[in-house]
């Protein structure tokens, strides 16, 4: 190996190129190539290769050219690059729902964040990145598969498991008191299809102060979500938003919004942990015929109907009743194996998820 053929032991951040490190080639036409550098390694397109060894060593954002003469850019992926390609289990946050989670919960540098569910590990990533090294996040998932595909998709980008990131496979309603000690953590993080069933747990385990965000898919479950926040007292009064991204084409005089746009993918609610048996004080408002009583939420959202009535929140709420279509469990111990084989071929150290992860 030649002086500058360098192997990182974990990706790199930043730098020339070494053997591990993960390349975006971007080709004449635009189409990207995400590659993991290894030793004898090579691109083959049907134009021509790039052998590896051409690559390592290079900065960052250089431009490489094929055996037939075709050039190449070669960047470092972005962290939105890398969860928008990476192998799925589950349905991902989005980058710009990660950006507005982590700007509306404000996770800062240090903070004890929970997480739940965990997914594939897309919303996972952006927290680690926003807590650092000196923060800990706690995630909590259902189901083995999503946790595994989960915790190979972090080893991949991150290089190995981080040390601050404890994954726990279960109910986070039995689970979270037995992990985190009740007004420890600073934020919690909501991604769940009921997430009002936690809303308790959530608050236990919150400090004073601390942030509660849910993330939810459909206006039902935006509104269920909302009443029982404002029910449980809590909380301060929640807000709710979502976030539409729309991109420009711009080129010379032709300058228009492009044809297609991210648009709805979900909603987020955010609320603010009040200090243990503070009362908050009702909002002064005009007087209004929009009053609801308990037979008109039943109207609305079913198991809030009169106590006695109303169906349980498990008989009503299924995935496939607000649009969801799970996998089935074939499909996702495949994408367990395709992760965990994808977090080798970028050198991350292998491992499973549980309570053995370092705190």
């Amino acid at each position: 190996m030649s002086e500058h053929e360098t192997t990182h032991a974990t990706p790199a951040v930043r730098g020339p190129f070494g053997y591990g490190d993960r390349v975006q080639l971007t080709g004449p036409k635009g189409r990207l190539n995400t590659i993991t550098l290894v030793v004898d390694g090579e691109f083959h397109s049907h134009r021509g290769l790039i052998p590896h060894s051409e690559i390592v060593g290079l900065p960052d954002a250089s431009v490489v050219t094929n055996s037939s003469g075709e050039e190449y850019l070669a960047l470092r992926p972005l962290l939105s690059d890398f969860v928008m390609s990476m192998p799925r289990g589950a349905a991902i946050v989005y980058p710009k729902d990660a950006a507005q989670i982590l700007s509306l919960a404000d996770i800062f540098p240090g903070a004890r964040v929970v997480e739940a569910g965990v997914g594939s590990g897309a919303l996972s990533l952006h927290l680690l990145r926003g807590v650092g090294p000196e923060g800990a996040l706690f995630s909590f998932e259902r189901r083995d598969e999503f946790a595994e595909i989960a915790t190979a998709n972090v080893a991949a980008f991150a290089g190995s498991v981080p040390e601050n990131w404890r994954v726990t496979v279960g109910d986070l309603q039995e689970t979270l008191p037995a992990v985190c000690e009740p007004g420890s953590i600073d934020r919690v993080v909501l991604d769940m299809l009921a997430p009002w069933e936690c809303v308790d747990v959530a608050a236990e385990a919150l400090a004073p102060g601390g942030v509660l965000i849910c993330y939810v898919a459909t206006v039902t479950q935006l509104s269920r979500t909302v009443e029982q926040i404002r029910r449980s007292g809590d909380f301060a009064h929640a807000q709710a938003s979502e976030t539409l991204v729309r991109g420009w084409h711009v080129e010379g005089l032709a300058v228009r919004p492009d044809h297609r746009m991210v648009a709805h993918t979900g909603f987020l609610v955010t609320a603010r942990r009040l200090a243990p048996g503070t009362v908050l004080p009702e909002l002064k408002r005009r007087a209004s015929k929009s009053d609801f009583s308990d037979t008109d939420l039943g109207n609305w959202l079913p198991d809030l109907g009169p106590e006695g009535e109303a169906p349980t929140s498990a008989e009503v709420w299924t995935p496939e009743a607000v649009g969801e279509r799970p996998k089935s469990d074939k499909v996702l111990r495949k994408k367990v194996r395709e992760t965990q084989q994808f977090a080798r071929e970028r050198g991350g150290e292998s491992a499973t998820p549980g309570d053995s992860v370092a705190e």
